[in-house]
């Protein structure tokens, strides 16, 4: 039986045509942040284990890519199976996202930065997930951070980019959803759960939108985050009132619920009136599940979809791992993988792409004279030898995005002389 040749689960090959929908994304995303005084950056795939593994990632840590060290012994892997620490085996691993990449990077050369750093990052990382629809093991994150700004204006930069980002991406509809983890914080304070569990009850907060308000309310019972001075359908009763909070908490009709932390909530509210024109929801609920988030805390939602199209927030306190000294930070990731599979490329985003079909007595110098003709007019352009079945060669270069296609013959002089004939029709 031969060998399967198709790639590893929850990695991907790309056509041609697909390849270009993504350039095309990904040059947009770039241009956007760009003019909005970002300056790209790159970093190692990898990063020492000790790093991926200090305490940032939250569960991201556990699905990182582990990479062997050289020269292991039989001895070494029997010691590490025995004693149950794999990572002791690893000096090494695969960024599972690009924060704490940044981070490193930052402390490393933080000389040779302005004070305000504004920084893009767009490349791939890797995450041992469960394949499936949405989730893969390599993916394309897009991130913009401002490292060194603790007031609101990094936050409104950042949110001010994403959605010019999203408008110049076609993307309609979208809303941004904003929370703090000081909100957080003083929730979970109201139900009486300990400061040791509250990571751990972010968590199952989390997952909300998947196993709804009883399925928290049971999880938290169940992993003894919440005791009995509060039972399972008063939590559930919490959530649905969290759910159900808008931008009217301060506005003197009623008290200010219990749980609410003013001075966050407050700076949220400046954070809604400086951006007038944008659509931001406030919902207390948002968690975002990474452990190093300090301060506010957003992220992108469509109606349409059952799943958020990005985000991120503020983590003060990650860079004072490496550097030794705290360092104000925010960032907003978008969500590349499935922004890309909602677009379509739209006229004038592209050049016009043009196949030249040739019979077999034409010379390659009346080729290249063509081919330097259109594309000094800015066409793409692509050589097919004519064959009998014309249909099918048309189909394929259609789907590989190709617009239009021109015979050539041994009497073709130059391009005023081709005729163009539309593909897809």
């Amino acid at each position: 039986m031969a060998a399967s040749v198709t790639p590893p689960r929850g990695m991907r090959d790309f056509l041609p045509a697909e390849k270009a929908r993504r350039e095309h994304a990904l040059g947009v995303i770039r241009g956007v942040y760009a003019a909005h005084g970002f300056d790209e950056i790159e970093t190692p795939v990898m990063e020492d284990s000790h790093r991926l593994h200090a305490g940032l990632g939250g569960d991201n840590e556990k699905l990182a890519f582990a990479v062997m060290k050289r020269g292991l012994t039989a001895d070494d892997l029997a010691g590490a199976a025995a004693s149950g620490d794999a990572l002791s085996l690893a000096d090494l691993g695969l960024r599972y996202d690009l924060t704490v990449p940044l981070a490193r990077f930052y402390a490393t050369h933080r000389a040779a930065l302005p004070p305000v750093f504004r920084a893009i990052q767009i490349a791939p990382v890797w995450r041992a997930e469960r394949p499936q629809k949405g989730r893969y093991r390599q993916f394309v994150q897009c991130d913009i951070d401002i490292i060194g700004e603790a007031g609101p204006l990094a936050e409104l930069e950042l949110l001010t980019a994403t959605a010019a980002t999203l408008d110049a991406l076609g993307l309609a509809g979208c809303v941004i959803r904003i929370n703090d983890r000081r909100i957080l914080s003083a929730i979970l304070a109201s139900w009486g759960v300990p400061e040791e569990l509250r990571e751990r009850a972010l968590i199952t907060i989390d997952k909300l939108d998947k196993i709804g308000t009883a399925g928290v309310a049971a999880e938290l019972r169940e992993h003894g985050i919440v005791g009995s001075g509060a039972s399972v359908p008063d939590v559930a009763a919490e959530l649905e009132a969290l759910m159900a909070a808008d931008w009217h908490l301060l506005d003197g009709v009623v008290a200010p619920p219990a749980w609410l932390d003013q001075a966050a909530y407050a700076d949220l509210l400046a954070l809604r009136a400086a951006l007038p024109g944008a659509a931001i929801e406030f919902d207390p609920t948002l968690v975002r599940g990474m452990g190093y988030y300090t301060g506010t805390i957003f992220e992108i939602a469509h109606p349409d979809l059952g799943y958020s199209l990005g985000g991120g927030g503020r983590y003060d306190h990650m860079i004072g791992r490496f550097l030794g000294q705290e360092v104000p930070a925010c960032g907003f990731s978008i969500g590349f993988e499935r922004i890309v599979d909602l677009l379509e490329m739209r006229d004038g985003a592209r050049p016009r792409a043009v196949v030249l079909v040739y019979d077999a007595d034409v010379a390659p110098a009346t080729l290249l004279g063509l081919k330097h003709e259109l594309v000094a007019s800015g066409a793409r352009v692509r050589f097919e030898r004519r064959v009998k079945n014309l249909r099918a060669l048309l189909d394929r270069v259609t789907a590989d995005g190709f617009d239009v296609f021109a015979n050539v013959t041994a009497d073709t002089t130059d391009a005023s002389s081709l005729a163009f004939r539309e593909l897809g029709n």
